[in-house]
Formats: structure tokens, C-alpha cells, sequence
């Protein structure tokens, strides 16, 4: 499936900030935006809600958490008792570190997953780019345009009016 976008080309993240918000308030619907380092409030500029991978976080952690408790408690208690240093065979105190790592240890794991299914960021062969200037040092703003109608030219003259350096038309495929 071929997609095609304008892509606005800025110099300045002022400018790019300041472009996002009068191009969204003129009812265009932005695409993403490039940039070769984190650009500060261009995500409420964009819209994008606060991620809820923190919830996640904590879920992965109390899995860890349970599983940890659950595995040394069986063990110790039940499995395999042994009586170490005159201590019952359900000492929580000792439980600490091993429950600590387990709940470190799920949750990281269980982060790196999700936050990779979500955003589709897995290895591939052919990585696709908008500009390879956006790596450098310009700003790209990409909006997605509509198979039927004409208006490029409209976005063009938007975009150089809010700042844009240049503009350009770019086909994707996604594969």
C-alpha cells in the first residue's frame, strides 16, 4: 500500500513548534514530525495523549513481584524445606532481594515488549525514512495526503506561510 505526504522541511524548532499548532488549529490532521533531537511540548502541540505504558509498568511489576513470592515461598516451604542459619522455611525478610530483581527484571522485560508491539519498532531489513535530513539537522513535519483530492498546493502554500523552508511531496510504501 502507497501512502503520499507533504512533508514541511523547517530550519527552527521554534518555527516548527509555532507551524504545528497554526497548521492544527487551520483543521489539518499532522501525520508525525521528525527531528534529530527531542524537541520540548511538541507532543501536547501534536495532541498526543500521555502514554499509558506506566500502567503497564506496574502490572509487570506486580507479575514479578508474585511470581517471585509465589516461586520462594513453593520452594522453601513446600517443594524442597530446608532449614538454613536456624530461620523458618518461610523467612520473607529474606525473600527481599530475589523478589527485587524479579519485579525489576519483569517489568523491564515486559516494557521493552509492549513498547515495541505498540509502536511496530522491530527489525526490518528496509527501514523506512521520510527525509534523511530529519537525522541531521531539520525539522520535518509529514501530513498525509488524500488519495482523491488535489491539495498539495493549499498545504504547500500552509506550510511555507507558517515557516517551511521547503516543501515536498513523498510517496511510502508499506511493506
Amino acid at each position: 500500500m502507497t501512502k503520499r505526504f507533504a512533508l514541511g522541511i523547517f530550519e527552527d524548532e521554534d518555527v516548527l513548534l509555532h507551524a504545528v499548532e497554526n497548521v492544527r488549529a487551520a483543521g489539518v490532521k499532522i501525520h508525525d514530525v521528525f527531528s534529530p533531537y527531542p524537541v520540548h511540548g511538541i507532543d501536547d502541540a501534536l495532541g498526543i495523549e500521555r502514554s499509558r505504558l506506566p500502567i503497564a509498568a506496574f502490572f509487570f511489576g506486580m507479575t514479578g513481584l508474585a511470581f517471585a513470592l509465589w516461586m520462594q515461598i513453593y520452594m522453601l516451604g513446600f517443594d524442597w524445606p530446608m532449614i538454613i542459619g536456624g530461620k523458618p522455611h518461610i523467612s520473607l525478610p529474606a525473600f527481599v532481594p530475589v523478589a527485587f530483581e524479579l519485579t525489576v527484571f519483569f517489568t523491564c522485560h515486559g516494557m521493552a515488549i509492549t513498547f515495541f508491539t505498540i509502536t511496530g519498532l522491530y527489525p526490518r531489513f528496509k527501514v523506512p525514512v521520510m527525509d534523511v535530513r530529519a537525522t541531521d539537522d531539520k525539522f520535518v513535519m509529514a501530513i498525509e495526503l488524500d488519495e482523491t483530492s488535489s491539495q498539495f498546493p493549499r498545504l504547500t502554500q500552509l506550510l511555507r506561510d507558517n515557516g517551511a523552508s521547503e516543501v515536498n511531496q513523498k510517496e511510502m510504501t508499506n511493506n
